[in-house]
């Protein structure tokens, strides 16, 4: 049996029991018109949580990574440029995702820990043509949070497709594809959605499909979003056996996500993460991302001098609380601690009191309660 841990890495987030039910139900056969039901409410859910009355979805059995490839290899070609902006290792990804398939790709690259300003996109964007702009909404590495809605304001009416990488963003963060001007919206459930691990998510902009649909050929099979499409649009169709208890279980979190409501989702996602941070400076855990581009998904924070990553990593985890090390150049030196998806104020609390008592363990010690008391206002 595996132990039982409050999961506050950025990713797998806890999954509410509800969710669980669905995932631990009998598996059915793919056609079975409870699934197609449960299929189509999912799909209909997904794309009114994206914000677009219009955008295609597509719900692929896989990860997030699959995600990524299936946005860029339906777009672009090979030969043609693709502009990157990142601000970490996730965005940097798509370079190589694009050199896999001999896609020129050039990055606009933050610092670790800032956002490019919108300026430096514009600047970047005269140096085209690209045949699309990928951009990060939030690295998973480095806690930032794009601009994206000054960054739209940029590329409105431009010709370069807009791809959006939602994986720690979607369901925690509002991301607004109509009005922004998004072609493709990529994500993942296992993030601020709250569902297990498993599906690729997208939405396709009416003008992607049309750009997808003009090109003789692109470099996949599965990732082909032209073979999926009739699933999609009738979940009753066969194109490759779909991950049944997965979609059931997207479909779960989803109808809780919905009955929460989503600026209600978002406003509780922004008052946990003053919580949590709140108390973690009080714990000597400083933020690594600057103010004013912090993610209200994860926090990534410097470790105190002489308290080593995995030691207090393990006393944290006997505490019954699992967080995520540094990637990178923050290897050894940070914690990314998510907050996001189905957690409330009790899960921020045990996070903390973890903490606490790891450090103290650790020879550095706190005052305690302090990081209950500062985070206090906001749970």
């Amino acid at each position: 049996m595996l132990e039982e841990t409050l999961t506050m890495t950025p990713g797998p987030t806890p999954v509410h029991p509800r969710i669980l039910e669905a995932l631990a139900r009998p598996t059915m056969a793919h056609g079975a018109p409870a699934f197609v039901e449960a299929f189509r409410v999912a799909l209909a859910d997904f794309q009114a949580l994206c914000r677009t009355g219009t955008g295609q979805p597509f719900a692929v059995s896989g990860g997030g990574t699959l995600a990524m490839e299936m946005a860029v290899v339906n777009l672009v070609a090979p030969g043609e440029r693709l502009l990157v902006v990142s601000h970490g290792h996730f965005g940097d990804r798509f370079r190589e995702l694009a050199g896999s398939f001999g896609i020129h790709a050039e990055v606009l690259a933050a610092p670790w820990g800032r956002a490019a300003a919108p300026e430096e996109l514009a600047r970047a964007l005269a140096g085209g043509p690209f045949k699309a702009v990928t951009v990060t909404h939030v690295d998973t590495s480095t806690g930032t949070a794009a601009p994206v809605a000054d960054y739209a304001e940029i590329l409105r009416g431009r010709p370069e497709l807009v791809i959006l990488d939602g994986v720690c963003a979607t369901g925690g963060m509002d991301e607004r594809f109509d009005e922004w001007g998004v072609d493709v919206l990529l994500t993942a459930p296992q993030k601020a959605i709250g569902a297990p691990p498993g599906l690729a998510l997208c939405a396709f902009s009416q003008r992607a499909m049309e750009v997808r649909r003009a090109m003789p050929a692109v470099p996949a099979y599965y990732a082909d979003v032209l073979r999926w499409l009739p699933v999609m649009a009738d979940p009753a169709k066969y194109f490759s056996t779909p991950c049944v208890n997965g979609i059931l279980a997207l479909a779960e979190a989803l109808r809780l996500l919905h009955q929460e409501g989503i600026q209600e989702r978002f406003a509780r996602h922004g008052r946990l993460a003053r919580a949590m941070r709140a108390g973690l400076e009080v714990l000597g855990l400083a933020p690594f991302t600057a103010a004013g581009c912090r993610a209200d998904t994860l926090s990534v924070v410097l470790l105190p001098p002489g308290v080593e990553e995995q030691a207090l990593r393990g006393q944290v985890a006997a505490r019954g609380v699992a967080v995520a090390g540094g990637l990178g150049p923050l290897a050894g030196k940070a914690l990314r601690i998510g907050h996001m998806g189905n957690i409330a104020a009790g899960e921020v609390a045990q996070t903390l009191l973890a903490l606490e008592g790891a450090l103290t363990a650790l020879g550095h010690p706190t005052l305690q309660g302090g990081a209950l008391a500062a985070a206090g206002p906001w749970l």
